[in-house]
This record gives structure tokens, sequence and C-alpha cells, in this order.
């Protein structure tokens, strides 16, 4: 038996998916058609602040809170629209946006670097310490 190491998932789950430079997706905040999920945990959240607009969504509840059937779904998940992934390194925001796919979302991406990448290309953030 061979066991997968959580890097080998990662890249599987890069190859599969859509990756986006920070800047290109700093460049699509505020599109009515994009809708960015922030999978990190609330405790670094508060530490590091949030992206303006984004919807938080624990990467633990990521396939309740996108599934329509589930009662803890979060409306605005909706496949419809492009849904841009981001994580704290982006590792998970790979994993989820794998998942996604495979649950039947086809306008999925996530951000290479995570929330710090996207900071330093100037998406607009608030809170943190």
């Amino acid at each position: 038996m061979t066991i997968k190491s959580s890097k080998d998932l990662v890249a599987d789950a890069n190859a599969a998916v859509e990756t986006l430079p920070a800047e290109t997706a700093v460049q699509m905040l505020g599109r009515a058609d994009v809708v960015f999920v922030d999978l990190r945990e609330q405790a670094e959240l508060e530490k590091s602040g949030k992206l303006r607009g984004a919807v938080a969504v624990p990467r633990g509840l990521l396939e309740f809170q996108a599934d329509p059937a589930s009662p803890t779904h979060v409306a605005a998940l909706d496949p419809a629209k492009r849904l841009v992934l981001f994580c704290g390194s982006g590792s998970r925001s790979a994993l989820a946006a794998k998942t996604l796919k495979d649950m039947g979302f086809e306008k999925i991406s996530h951000v290479a670097g995570g929330f710090p990448a996207i900071k330093q290309a100037g998406g607009q953030t608030d809170g943190g310490v």
C-alpha cells in the first residue's frame, strides 16, 4: 500500500484546478460575477484580518456549505458565479477547489500564496492585529 502525502494531494489538486496569481485575483475584486471565499479558520481571520468583500467559509465546512441541499448551505457559494478560493498559503484552497470541482462546480479557481499574497498585491483588508 502506498500512502500519499499531503504534499502529493496538493500537487494533484493544483494540476486539476486553475491557480491564479494574486495580482490577477485582486483585479477581479468587486466584480458581481465573482465570489471570493476565505477558507481560513476564525482565529486566523482575527489575527490577520479579512479581505474586504470575501465570504468566510472554514475549510472544514466547505462541502456542507456549498451543497444546496444542506441545512447549512451558504447562498453566496453560487455555482453560476466564479468562486475564487484562498487560505493562508494556497494549499487548503487548492484542495478545496478540487473538492468543489468534484462536486460539479465549474467556475472555480484558487489563489497562489493565499491571503498574504492577496494582501501584498493590494487587496483591501479589514481588521487583524
